[in-house]
């Protein structure tokens, strides 16, 4: 039997939900900011120090290309750590929300049948 609207609603207010929104926003947030500050660094540098960038390495290689290989490395670095992250820290709260919302007006009622009504 699904959840009721007002099921829902009472999920949304507890503080499993509030602590799930937290723990979501307090990765999220920082996370983004991060990535965007690293990614708008190595345009402006590519945009305004072309010299800088342009720095050979070794061989060929230069500031440039490390920056943009960079690019990929974080980019797959934070996918790798928010998925290690969420299993630890989202998803367990996130289950134990699921089974309360899906155990909760419905198992009541099953349990109220069962026994004649007596709880």
């Amino acid at each position: 039997m699904p959840a009721s609207a007002e099921r829902y609603l009472e999920v949304q207010r507890s503080e499993e939900f509030a602590q799930l929104r937290h723990r979501l926003r307090s990765y999220i947030f920082p996370t983004t900011i991060a990535f965007i500050v690293w990614y708008s660094l190595y345009v402006l540098l590519s945009a305004y120090a072309r010299d800088f960038m342009a720095i050979k390495v070794i061989g060929n290689i230069n500031v440039a290309l490390i920056f943009g290989v960079l690019q990929f490395v974080s980019t797959f670095l934070i996918a790798w750590h928010y998925s290690r992250y969420a299993a630890q820290k989202l998803d367990p709260l996130a289950d134990e929300i699921h089974s309360t919302l899906e155990s909760g007006p419905a198992a009541e009622a099953a349990a109220t049948t069962t026994d004649g009504g007596k709880a």
